[in-house]
């Protein structure tokens, strides 16, 4: 997880028009009347977009709001992790302020408003809510804020996606076991119901969890993620079962409970790469794409769309490892019960974070090691053709986000689907005229219109990551997502819109702007 910048060689840049990278983001219509639009040649016939599509950006909790310890908040594990295990963080930052948008929550609305999105993103940090993680004790102030942040949206003709986990457990849930124990799968079940009452009325779209592979590896078997468990080839996959368990019990609640009355929608977000064979005439490297895809797309979404159980490569892959081994205490991959309630089915619409694409070959196994890349015996490898943004792993790749669309059509009975993340990243400098960034969101636009118009692909909505710079995990503040960039040096937090920033507005207003004239 450290990385270092990279030359970018490869991006199509875009003309430039002059401006100041200081002024402020102007309204739609002079966005779009602007030079600057000029970066965007396309024919209408070839970009239209549903009257409804859903133009969003998104964001999580811990890594803007800041106020980590105010108005009752409890600690989360990323707040341990950062405070007790923050060597493993560039430089040792936290989140205790990052965006503060806990307190400057109307600038955030601002930036949203100016945008012209039709959708926001955001995730509830469960912890400012229920400090003890139970709904023994309910944090008013937090509910107030959330409250606050829903209702000023939905005035503003924004309406809110709502991320229910996103990597802060409540740290008084991990002193109980954490997504370890079995037990959590009921908790998280009863603090969804709490959201649903809270919030389901103004609320319409649901994201459960986010990346809980990112949750399972990253988090409980690399240890680089909160909460830093290092227990490789098993905790893991404890972890992203309980994780299922509790997505599942959290549907079916709504669905019994509030679908009726609300009249909602809920999933749960997955990351995954596109993936190929580095050698398309390899058997052995069209196997490792198909074991690549399994142990990350596959591992949630087959459960959900598919079977109600994990793709049989992941399980046999697992099992050959473990008696390769000698391992003889049962699966290490968990079965789920008859008895609970049933995985299949349980995802109204297909939640997809993409960021970038590989080529495939079977991996370098750890002789004698159990851990989930053995397991999967696949290793993903960049092809030197595409060109990489700020970070070395984020190989820009937009035509892969098409492939993937048409994968999940194809392997998944052809559900709606929302991207609910993408986006393009910056490091050193600042660059206020980031052209690069500009010309991506043009491309991956365009490859979602295309999976739309010529795959048949149901797109339902594009959501950018992220509305502004903020925590980046490990990454600290040292890379740089935001269509706005926050000055963390300055005690206000003042945020600028990028030119990305500028030509995402543009974007969102032609391509609304199309669909109504031809109503």
């Amino acid at each position: 997880m450290y990385r270092t910048a990279v030359h970018f060689p490869n991006v199509v840049t875009m003309r430039r028009a002059p401006y100041s990278s200081e002024s402020t983001l102007m309204v739609d219509s002079n966005i779009t009347n602007s030079p600057e639009w000029n970066c965007i040649h396309t024919n209408d016939s070839e970009t239209m977009f549903p009257t409804n599509f859903a133009w969003g950006a998104a964001t999580s909790a811990y890594q803007i709001e800041g106020g980590w310890d105010v108005d009752d908040k409890g600690p989360s594990i990323w707040d341990t992790f950062c405070h007790e295990g923050g060597r493993l963080v560039f430089e040792g930052q936290s989140g205790d302020v990052t965006c503060n948008s806990y307190e400057l929550w109307e600038e955030d609305l601002r930036c949203i408003r100016q945008l012209g999105l039709t959708h926001y993103r955001l995730s509830l940090s469960w912890s400012r809510l229920l400090p003890e993680g139970i709904t023994r004790h309910v944090n008013q102030k937090g509910l107030r804020y959330y409250n606050k942040v829903i209702n000023d949206l939905l005035a503003s003709d924004v309406l809110p996606m709502v991320t229910l986990y996103h990597f802060d457990l409540p740290q008084a849930l991990q002193d109980q076991g954490g997504w370890k124990s079995p037990e959590i799968a009921a908790i998280f079940d009863s603090y969804a119901c709490f959201c649903f009452e809270s919030f389901g009325d103004r609320v319409k779209l649901w994201i459960t969890l986010n990346e809980p592979y990112v949750c399972a590896k990253l988090g409980h078997e690399d240890g680089i993620f909160a909460p830093g468990v290092k227990e490789p080839g098993m905790a893991a996959y404890l972890v992203g079962h309980n994780m299922l368990r509790g997505h599942a019990r959290a549907w079916h609640s709504y669905n019994v409970l509030y679908r009726a009355k609300q009249g909602g929608s809920v999933s749960l977000a997955i990351n995954s790469d596109w993936a190929e064979p580095l050698d398309p005439a390899s058997p052995d490297d069209t196997a490792a794409t198909e074991r690549y895809l399994a142990f990350t797309l596959g591992w949630f979404a087959w459960p959900l769309f598919v079977t109600g159980d994990y793709p049989e490569v992941m399980r046999s892959s697992i099992e050959v490892r473990s008696k390769e081994l000698g391992y003889q205490e049962g699966s290490r991959l968990p079965r789920f019960s008859k008895d609970e309630p049933s995985l299949l089915g349980t995802a109204d619409f297909f939640a997809l974070n993409y960021y970038t694409s590989r080529r495939v070959k079977p991996g370098e196994c750890c002789p004698g090691l159990l851990g989930l890349k053995s397991d999967r015996d696949a290793e993903g490898v960049v092809d030197p053709s595409w060109p990489v943004c700020g970070v070395s792993w984020l190989a820009v790749v937009p035509d892969g986000l098409r492939k993937l669309l048409k994968y999940i059509k194809d392997t998944f009975n052809n559900p709606a689907v929302y991207i609910t993340e993408n986006g393009f990243s910056q490091v050193g400098p600042v660059d206020m005229e980031d052209v690069q960034r500009c010309g991506f969101y043009h491309d991956i636009i365009q490859e979602v219109a295309r999976a739309l118009r010529e795959d048949g692909v149901d797109v339902r909505g594009y959501f950018a990551w992220s509305l502004l710079d903020n925590f980046e995990w490990a990454d600290g503040f040292s890379v740089r997502f935001g269509l706005f960039h926050v000055d963390f040096s300055r005690p206000k937090r003042p945020r600028t819109a990028y030119r990305s920033g500028r030509e995402y507005a543009g974007i969102i207003s032609k391509y609304r702007s199309q669909t109504m004239v031809n109503i």
